[in-house]
């Protein structure tokens, strides 16, 4: 299982990839939406993308777009520390498969994982 955590915040990155890295997950860390874009375009691919929505560049929202418009089927988990339900749901309508609230924990992460797969090949 591969992972990208896309996220602007140096300690968010950290913390993301280390409690990927803990569950045995692979992973990579894009600084925003471009970067994520641009590491898709050269031809990546990961099961999971950890998307935050707040970031300089190109943000959250418009970067799903863009990964769903160019076909990529990941599950992408949204993260903020937005609460404001029409703010979530815009960002769930931009491609989410989920939405976390910020901070991540490794029983947030597992929820998501369980989400990706149902046939039971992964257990965490």
């Amino acid at each position: 299982m591969t992972a990208l955590v896309v996220d602007d915040d140096s300690i968010n990155q950290t913390i993301h990839h280390r409690l990927l890295e803990q569950l045995g997950i692979e992973n990579q860390v894009a600084r925003n939406g471009k970067e994520a874009i641009d590491i898709h375009c050269s031809g990546k691919k990961f099961d999971l993308i950890l998307m935050d929505r707040d970031m300089p560049i190109m943000n959250g929202i418009e970067a799903t777009r863009k990964l769903r418009a160019m076909g990529i089927r990941s599950m992408i988990a949204g993260v903020s520390t937005r609460c404001v339900k029409q703010e979530i749901q815009e960002f769930m309508e931009a491609g989410l498969d989920d939405y976390q609230e910020k901070p991540l924990t490794s029983a947030k992460i597992i929820s998501i994982l369980h989400k990706i797969d149902h046939s039971g090949s992964i257990s965490y």
